[in-house]
């Protein structure tokens, strides 16, 4: 599919990821604002969106593309409207031109205190030095290029460096995959894993089946960009409209936990299936059909994180929400599966519990595990 042809229609998983970045967008902005509104001295009072490679900000269906959904967000909310600064920017001109007129035509777009700023550059060297020489406010940084030119380390560095700042990125498995065996492209591979990490990586490769493949590239990704720091990292996985291949991941980066949990709840939530509660942080359309798959029945992953917790917290007292915050990075537990496998761990009598309402297992409550 050309580049061209991808703007034609909203694809399923296009409407997903759209959707994920808009509703985080809209909850960090609060957070955000909230913490400007209660420390005004430390901050601008501004926040600010910037997407480099932003599209004509629709589909040739009329459908609205990402950029125009948080814009037409902002204006409905006084907090953001009179603080949202916006950046977009897309090589082609054709696109930027196109994008430039669709936000011109929104409904109450003039009421933006900031003018969103449309720009036609190259994303590269020049961009990265700059953002790695600014103190940024506080920035919702998406990164959704067609392949993998313009995608570095340093330009999700440059902006994760300041405080407030997250980014959301589009990795493109299937071109990456190819070019990861692309003499052609070595360049391209050292800048988005780092030239060690990925001269390591290339001869684990060779023996491994593709869902392995698979596994390791994400695994080293997420690794590359947690080594420029204490960062969370959370992949978001797409498949093709069969449901058999991987088209895309969508990634998230933050240095707060905060931010993290966020994010968790969002990606469960768009989640195409859960098994025993516990989502796939995929959206796979194969999932909307009917499952006879003996392997998908036999799937019970909560029974695993049931066997975990007893083993790791071993001999201590902690509450809910500390097991919780201890554990979940890195797994596919959101808190719900905590709370619902603490309750049946106290059941059983596998571990004791400060006083609680029957059925419930608040933040606050105690768990006793005892000594192995």
């Amino acid at each position: 599919m050309s580049k061209n042809s991808f703007f034609n229609e909203q694809t399923e998983q296009s409407l997903v990821k759209a959707t994920i970045v808009s509703k985080y967008f809209d909850v960090w902005a609060n957070v955000i604002i909230s913490t400007q509104k209660r420390y005004p001295g430390r901050s601008s009072g501004k926040i600010t969106h910037i997407d480099l490679f932003a599209g004509p900000g629709r589909y040739a269906d009329g459908t609205q593309s990402r950029p125009v959904k948080i814009l037409k967000n902002a204006i409905e909310k006084p907090d953001i409207r009179d603080r949202l600064v916006t950046l977009f920017n897309d090589k082609d001109e054709e696109n930027s031109r196109s994008l430039e007129k669709t936000i011109n035509d929104i409904p109450g777009v003039e009421t933006l205190k900031y003018k969103p700023r449309v720009e036609n550059e190259e994303v590269g060297e020049k961009i990265v030095k700059m953002f790695e020489e600014m103190n940024l406010i506080p920035t919702l940084f998406f990164v959704d290029p067609w392949g993998y030119k313009g995608m570095s380390l340093r330009l999700v560095n440059s902006v994760l460096k300041d405080w407030g700042c997250d980014c959301i990125f589009f990795f493109n498995y299937n071109r990456i995959n190819m070019g990861l065996s692309n003499p052609i492209v070595k360049e391209h591979m050292d800048v988005l894993f780092g030239e060690e990490r990925v001269d390591a990586l290339r001869p684990k490769l060779k023996e491994l089946s593709p869902p392995e493949r698979e596994l390791i590239i994400i695994e080293e990704l997420c690794q590359s960009i947690k080594s420029y720091g204490s960062r969370y990292t959370l992949p978001f996985t797409f498949k093709d409209a069969l449901g058999r291949r991987t088209s895309h991941h969508l990634i998230f980066v933050s240095k707060n936990f905060r931010g993290y949990e966020i994010m968790k709840d969002i990606m469960a939530r768009e989640s195409s299936s859960q098994i025993q509660g516990v989502p796939s942080f995929e959206y796979n359309p194969a999932d909307f059909l009917p499952k006879q798959s003996l392997l998908f029945q036999l799937s019970r992953p909560l029974h695993v994180l049931k066997g975990m917790l007893p083993k790791e917290f071993a001999g201590q007292t902690l509450a809910m929400r500390e097991i919780y915050e201890q554990h979940n990075v890195d797994t596919p537990y959101i808190k719900k599966n905590y709370k619902s496998v603490l309750w049946e761990l106290e059941e059983e009598g596998k571990i004791t519990a400060s006083s609680h309402r029957k059925g419930t297992f608040a933040d606050s409550v105690k768990a006793t595990f005892p000594e192995l």
